[in-house]
């Protein structure tokens, strides 16, 4: 669970942990409190006074599922540690945890593709069960997968229609900003631009739509799992430990 920490990163988990541990009054520091303080650490504290209606309740376990199972259909994104419902940070409602099993210092395209359709998840679990009918959940979801699908066209030159190269200038080293996100091209080369971010956002909507239309029986045994539970693992869950499409695995 502890993949890319850094020396700094482990002390401070392993204080948050023994913090876990002082509140429940144990004598001891044990699995669980590492568990519940890297939830602090990456997802922020509880907001107790956060209290969510029923609909609200099961729409945020609808997304959440969403998100979940397009990550568990997908081998090449991080796996799912945690999903839960209870509202964390600023204006976090609900969340899924995922954690690397090892340490990637390069990301290809396949993979950034990957990780848009999983962001796109809890969007696609919100249209397929509420008949189109979709919330502002996710906002936060739209605009990553949309820097992501920028970069991918403007910095990395992962899109065929626009070419090969970078439209930005590189970052300024003795800044800790990166360069200016407008891109250095001409009006027409601008719209190639949005149209293959747009594209690229998409078709990963399209990906989990259809991996979760073929799961729509795990999304709502989840649901219900999570409204019941507000937090589960992929222990809990066996479907959440999947980790190849299903098209794949019938062909096994």
């Amino acid at each position: 669970m502890t993949v890319g920490f850094t020396g700094a990163d482990l002390a401070n988990l392993v204080n948050e942990a023994a913090i876990v541990a002082t509140r429940r009054e144990g004598t001891d520091v044990n699995y669980n409190d590492f568990t519940v303080a890297i939830e602090r650490i990456v997802a922020g504290l509880e907001k107790k006074s956060r209290v969510l209606g029923p609909e609200e309740r099961r729409r945020v376990a609808v997304h959440e599922i969403g998100h979940a199972l397009v990550a568990a259909s997908l081998p090449r994104v991080d796996r799912v540690l945690n999903i839960s419902i209870i509202p964390r940070g600023v204006g976090a409602l609900g969340y899924t945890i995922q954690r690397p099993t090892e340490d990637k210092f390069l990301i290809t395209a396949t993979e950034l593709r990957d990780r848009i359709a999983v962001l796109m998840g809890g969007r696609a679990a919100e249209a397929l069960l509420y008949g189109g009918d979709v919330s502002t959940g996710a906002a936060d979801d739209l605009q990553r997968a949309t820097e992501i699908a920028l970069d991918m066209v403007t910095r990395q030159g992962m899109a065929a229609e626009v070419g090969a190269r970078s439209y930005l200038p590189p970052p300024n080293p003795f800044l800790a900003v990166k360069g200016t996100d407008r891109p250095n091209a001409s009006e027409a080369t601008a719209r190639e631009i949005d149209i293959a971010a747009r594209d690229l956002v998409a078709d990963g909507f399209a990906r989990a739509t259809e991996l979760l239309k073929q799961r729509r029986k795990e999304i709502e045994e989840g649901v219900v799992l999570l409204l019941e539970k507000e937090s589960i693992t992929a222990d809990e869950f066996p479907a959440l430990a999947m980790k190849l499409p299903l098209g794949e695995q019938r062909a096994a």
